[in-house]
């Protein structure tokens, strides 16, 4: 694989991650309803801490793809 295919790969698998635990997490804390995941504490850890993983991997993506 090239680096710019790695490059983009970790850049859209983190912002998928960044927004699938952005959504648990607001699940978890009570703020979006209508799921077995609303309301559960646990949920809103997991969420966040997917978020985090999946920000640290967007910016991975991201920080390598300008060149001078």
């Amino acid at each position: 694989m090239d680096t710019s295919q790695i490059r983009w790969a970790r850049l859209i698998g983190g912002a998928v991650l960044l927004l699938l635990g952005l959504l648990w997490a607001l699940q978890g804390a009570g703020i979006v309803g209508g799921s077995v995941m609303s309301g559960q504490s646990q949920w809103l850890l997991i969420g966040a801490v997917m978020a985090v993983v999946g920000l640290w991997l967007a910016a991975t993506g991201l920080r390598g793809s300008a060149k001078p």
